[in-house]
């Protein structure tokens, strides 16, 4: 029957009754009213979906007024209607003494048009009616409602062991009307009188536990005095330990037993098997009243395999050794709800420890995550998509991320051990567990979702957790929430809104990084003693544990959301710093960078809540003063962490974009204008040297992103200072362009690396060569001037020496000057200089005519003569001899020693100059790119080519690396212990490194040296 439309089984117990079949005179209709005195339209307008079945019923009650209020504002008024003539039909009837209160109606009618299984209960007990239409709110006092079920099955409420007086069945059925009779008031409130889901799961818990108190009264009386051989203790899990059950729910318990005072072992515990086994039947046995509900008792050790009752002892020897992560879990809830009460408060006593020390297990988050993973991946396809429990976004997804927040943050903050999911989720909000809006937006989710849950279940009292489809049922559902224009679509968008809410915040809480890592410390750990402190610290590997204390309180100190945030944070970081080389600067760095950015609302949220923010902050802090020095001066950086686009370097285009447009913004202020500039250079900076550390960017697009700021920030210079002369002495009379050469040239510049430019220009039609070299050379100078301007940003030297003549020579040259000065003057190094020359900032037509003007000087058509081949040699040996430093190893400098950085671009630029004015694979101005082209051309064995690339390779990420770990550049291996083993670490050798690290590079530098001697030196 429960199958059939609900108005359908009304209009059948019409007939049956012969309202649709006969127009019988109805009763109580006043004087001189019409049958039609509402028309159909008028009941379409009060919300009913059938107005012609309404019609009749509708006469017989004098449906008008308060009472067509009444009816129209419930979730179903057809269903109202109905139970409200049936309810009428009994003699006598009990809305008699009702028709003229609004209150009574109001509360009756709303229940009748929510639940059809309460309608029938009120049409079979009439007496009930008086409980909703009474004035008197529904108590909400446990107490009360354990001494009304005692006294229901004929027991003394007053009894330390109460037992049924009233025979077996009669019992039974007296406990189920009085649960029903109970729950038709917290229905009542729950409709009419405001009560907030908190509220009626409680009641609902709590009047189930009064439940399970009858039952086990009248279980003991069923046993009779065999029943005093045992103390027996019912705690509640789920949501009935929890205080937030449903409507229709399991009741999760277990049983835990002690033997009476005389009594033998074995008596006891078959005593309490039949007593609690009993209960259990008491109350999910169907009569003609129903069931109550079915008594779960499942989570009991072992499961259902295991015994139904133990000791205290047994729970607590198996939960101690045997017990799985989702057991602790469970007992998270746990609450004595029945029976013996000094037993009961033991046995939670005695289970607490266990369970806020559970997060300290191996594994533990990663478990708890797996197992909500199985839940939806086990879900029946049928139905998954409308799962309002255990589907994506639904309560599950709640429940479990409060509960791993709990147990992972629970033992060292006792405010977090409530069994309530709302009221955990606010302390871990208030807490700073949780950010304050998603805190605020999962509890209305969550709200809505049992609420949704709770009018499902309310129609029939049935235990369901699917949203229907049909219309008639998301109609009534709607409706129940206050929709009215569209209930049914209204009701949809919301569920929809609210479960994708869920799911987000869940995936953020659940799988939030820290959270494992939080879990892995030991929860002694994160409560210690000041001088227990110190040695944690001493042993983690801090040189100077007070100063290091000292930082933690004044990071961690008060009573601010900051310091509580910090309290979750600094267990974990502390360790991630311990994995750097100095855990000692970076704590220092971390509390510098809090106290710049602890007023800014996203940073804290952002470690606390994003994916791997806190652990990649905790590592560039610990592995890299550079990237430190520069988070310092621009802390906003630190929201780049945890996205992979955020550490991706920008394009260079976008970056010279970016650049003109901060310093057409700052026009008239040249000052301003490079600030901006470097301010951008600074940001950019930062970004590569995190992306770095992290192993986000190898060598190769290092080299790439670092030359490629370099180039914004000169060509935001040039503007900026051809803006600032131009401002004072007007239009310029020429063109300006700079030409990048070196490892800026060639797109492989280091953190360390000058930048190598030449200044090149070309007068403007009309205008005299010594006016336009003099306003060329004002522009250069403001430039220089621009660039070495005060600031602690990492310097960038302008180095111009490769220009003709070199130092000697003048700063800017035109176009056509350094067209004369090669045709006639080049020398062979200057030749090789231009192999890396790349023309690409400043006036575009001006680059492309330089570039033009070089191709042939340096791809030479005929190659090189045996006599240059010769010269560059001697070169190369002067070079070697003359600038090595003094003292410095031959076999450990990167740049200019055996088998280094040198001997490698040598290599490469012979080959260039011998070959690439018929090999065009060759015209490249960049090393890798061309000596794997020389390679492929045949110019040299596959193995030098490999020596070769590979020492370059790792020489130019040691050189990197030095720069990162100390924060300033260097060519020489660090000596320093502590940054050898950084520059290790950063490289992948681990902490303890450095000797295998020294290895490869003696390795690889010597191979490459052979093979230079071989190509270079034609050995």
């Amino acid at each position: 029957m429960a199958n059939l439309d609900t108005l359908t089984i009304y209009r059948r117990w019409y007939a049956r009754k012969g309202h649709l079949r006969r127009r019988l005179p109805l009763r109580g209709y006043p004087a001189g009213v019409s049958e039609q005195s509402l028309s159909r339209a008028e009941l379409a307008r009060a919300g009913f979906r059938d107005p012609l079945a309404a019609q009749r019923p509708a006469h017989g009650l004098r449906l008008s007024g308060h009472l067509l209020d009444a009816v129209s504002a419930s979730a179903d008024p057809d269903l109202a209607l109905a139970s409200l003539s049936r309810l009428d039909a009994v003699r006598p009837s009990p809305l008699a003494s009702a028709r003229t209160d609004l209150r009574r109606w109001g509360r009756l009618v709303a229940v009748l048009g929510s639940s059809a299984a309460l309608g029938d209960f009120v049409v079979r007990h009439p007496e009930a009616v008086r409980q909703v239409s009474d004035e008197a709110p529904a108590p909400r006092d446990a107490g009360g409602w354990r001494t009304s079920a005692l006294e229901a099955v004929g027991a003394d409420p007053g009894s330390p062991a109460p037992a049924a007086t009233r025979p077996d069945t009669e019992a039974v059925s007296a406990l189920r009307i009085e649960y029903r009779t109970r729950l038709l008031q917290v229905c009542a409130e729950d409709l009419t009188s405001g009560w907030t889901v908190e509220e009626v799961a409680a009641s609902l818990a709590d009047l189930a536990a009064a439940m399970l108190e009858g039952a086990l009264a009248i279980s003991r009386a069923r046993l009779g005095e065999v029943a005093a051989s045992c103390r027996l203790a019912v705690i509640a899990l789920g949501k009935t330990g929890g205080g937030e059950l449903n409507y229709a729910s399991d009741v999760d318990v277990v049983f835990v037993h002690e033997p009476a005072p005389g009594a033998s072992a074995a008596t006891s515990l078959d005593a309490a098997q039949r007593l609690a086994a009993a209960t259990m039947q008491v109350c999910s046995v169907h009569t003609t009243e129903g069931a109550l509900w079915e008594v779960d008792a499942a989570l009991r050790p072992e499961g259902s395999a295991g015994p139904l009752v133990r000791t205290l002892a047994s729970h607590l020897a198996y939960y101690r050794r045997w017990a799985r992560t989702w057991e602790f879990q469970a007992l998270l809830k746990a609450r004595p709800v029945a029976g013996d009460v000094p037993l009961g408060e033991a046995y939670v006593d005695a289970v607490a420890p266990l369970v806020w020390s559970a997060a300290d297990r191996d594994g533990f988050v990663p478990e708890v995550q797996a197992m909500r993973r199985r839940v939806i991946e086990n879900l029946p396809s049928v139905n998954a998509d409308r799962q309002l429990k255990l589907g994506p976004g639904g309560l599950r997804d709640v429940e479990f991320a409060v509960q791993l927040l709990q147990l992972v943050h629970g033992r060292s903050d006792e405010r977090l051990r409530s069994r309530t999911t709302l009221t955990a989720l606010a302390a871990l909000t208030d807490g700073g567990y949780v950010g304050r809006d998603d805190g605020a937006a999962l509890a209305d989710a969550y709200r809505f979702l049992r609420c949704l849950e709770h009018r499902i279940q309310l129609m029939w009292l049935r235990r369901v957790h699917v949203v229907p489809t049909r219309s008639e049922d998301l109609r009534r559902l709607g409706r129940s929430f206050g929709y009215r224009e569209d209930p049914a679509g209204e009701l949809d968008e919301a569920w929809r809104r609210n479960r994708r809410d869920v799911r987000r915040l869940h995936e953020k809480l659940f799988y939030r990084p820290v959270l494992a890592a939080v879990a892995a410390v030991p929860g002694e750990g994160m409560r210690l003693a000041p001088e227990a402190a110190s040695a944690r610290l001493t042993a983690l590997g801090y040189a100077d544990p007070q100063t290091a204390l000292g930082h933690l309180q004044a990071l961690t100190s008060g009573l601010t959301r900051r310091a509580a945030i910090q309290r979750q944070l600094l267990p974990v970081l502390l360790r991630w710093f311990a994995d750097g080389p100095d855990p000692d600067a970076a704590l220092l760095a971390f509390r510098t960078l809090s106290e710049r950015l602890g007023g800014s609302p996203w940073y804290l949220r952002q470690l606390r809540d994003e994916s791997l923010a806190a652990e990649q902050l905790a590592r560039v802090l610990s592995h890299s003063r550079f990237a430190t020095g520069l988070l310092a001066l621009a802390p906003e950086a630190v929201a780049m962490l945890g996205s992979q686009a955020e550490l991706t370097p920008r394009p260079a285009a976008q970056l010279r974009a970016e650049a003109e447009a901060v310093v057409r913004r700052h026009a008239g202020d040249p000052a301003a204008a490079f600030a901006a500039v470097r301010a951008l250079r600074r940001r950019e900076l930062s970004r590569v040297a995190m992306a770095d550390v992290l192993h986000r960017l190898d060598v190769e697009p290092v080299g790439q992103a670092l030359s490629d700021i370099t180039l914004a920030t000169l060509g935001g210079a040039l503007e900026a200072a051809t803006a600032a002369v131009a401002a004072t002495s007007g239009p310029l009379p020429t063109r300006l362009a700079i030409v990048a050469m070196g490892r800026l040239g060639g797109q492989e510049m280091s953190y360390g690396s000058d930048a190598d430019v030449m200044f090149v220009h070309e007068p403007a039609e009309g205008a005299s060569e010594r006016e336009a070299s003099e306003a060329a050379l004002a522009v250069a100078q403001r430039l220089r001037e621009l660039l070495v301007a005060p600031g602690d940003d990492p310097p960038l030297h302008l180095d111009a020496d490769l220009r003709p003549e070199g130092k000697q020579g003048p700063l800017v040259r035109s176009l056509a000057a350094h067209a004369a000065y090669y045709e006639r003057w080049a020398a062979l190094w200057e030749r090789q200089a231009l192999l890396r020359a790349d023309a690409a900032i400043g006036a575009p037509g001006l680059c492309e005519r330089f570039t033009r003007l070089i191709e042939a000087l340096r791809w030479p058509v005929d190659g090189l003569l045996p006599g240059e081949v010769t010269e560059l040699r001697r070169i190369k040996a002067r070079v070697d001899s003359e600038r090595l430093p003094r003292g410095a190893d031959p076999a450990t400098h990167l740049k200019l020693g055996r088998g280094g950085l040198g001997d490698v671009e040598w290599t490469v630029q012979l080959l260039q100059l011998q070959h690439a004015g018929s090999i065009p694979a060759l015209r490249t101005t960049r090393t890798l790119p061309a000596l794997r082209a020389a390679a492929a051309a045949g110019l040299l064995p596959g193995t030098d080519a490999a020596a070769l690339e590979a020492a370059w390779l790792l020489v130019s990420r040691i050189r990197n690396a030095i720069t990162v770990v100390a924060g300033r550049p260097s060519d020489t291996l660090p000596r320093d212990g502590r940054n050898r083993a950084g520059v290790a670490d950063l490289l992948g050798y681990g902490i303890g490194g450095a000797e295998p690290m020294v290895d490869d590079y003696r390795r690889v530098t010597r191979r490459a040296r052979s093979a230079f001697e071989r190509v270079f030196g034609g050995r």
